[in-house]
């Protein structure tokens, strides 16, 4: 499958692309600092703004599949818009767990628990799936991690959930960058998750 990954050179995008790659995906990792990205076979280092809405349909054109591992400064509409102009079907993306619930109609982000200064960011998030959430266009997936995303070892195993948050028996919610990079290539190349959100943790 040929793959654009935006944000390929941060921790999960640096991570989707080795997975990608490492199943012999043809992948163009567009980063702002292309450089950055280790090479490997099947991978091409593109240097973009995703922000450049003039230039990201070019950048993307050709693509069966965008996954975005993008932070939510850059919005989905204008996301979605450049997919549509560069004739792309899908798009998968990194999302938040601060709209993941922890109680019927209770999101993480409204817990105590939820650390304010990330607030700013997770409500970036909760628009982004929002505005997915309209889109009939696209083929959209959006994919929430655990609560806890942390550097780690490749286990090869996770656990998926719908819009509910996951907990391990201790009551943890986590999941390496890797194992979370191996979630999200399983979704691209075996689709489970078509315009809807999931979640993946131990």
């Amino acid at each position: 499958m040929k793959v654009a990954v935006l944000g390929a050179s941060g921790r999960a995008g640096s991570e989707i692309t080795k997975e990608l790659a490492a199943r012999g995906h043809t992948v163009t990792a567009i980063a702002r600092k292309p450089e950055t990205i280790p090479a490997a076979s099947g991978v091409t280092a593109v240097a973009g703004d995703a922000s450049d809405a003039a230039a990201l349909p070019g950048l993307i054109k050709g693509a069966d599949a965008v996954i975005s591992a993008l932070h939510f400064d850059v919005p989905a509409e204008a996301i979605l818009a450049a997919l549509k102009t560069a004739g792309v079907p899908r798009l998968l993306v990194t999302g938040g767990a601060a709209s993941l619930e922890v109680a019927p109609g209770v999101m993480l982000i409204d817990t105590p628990a939820f650390p304010a200064e990330w607030k700013p960011i997770a409500v970036g998030g909760l628009d982004y799936l929002k505005t997915l959430r309209g889109e009939t266009q696209i083929d959209w997936t959006f994919f929430s991690p655990a609560a806890l995303i942390e550097e780690g070892p490749r286990l090869g195993h996770y656990r998926t959930g719908g819009d509910q948050l996951l907990t391990d028996a201790n009551g943890d919610s986590r999941i390496s960058f890797a194992d979370y990079a191996i979630a999200m290539v399983d979704e691209l190349e075996q689709p489970k998750h078509s315009r809807a959100r999931f979640t993946a943790a131990y």
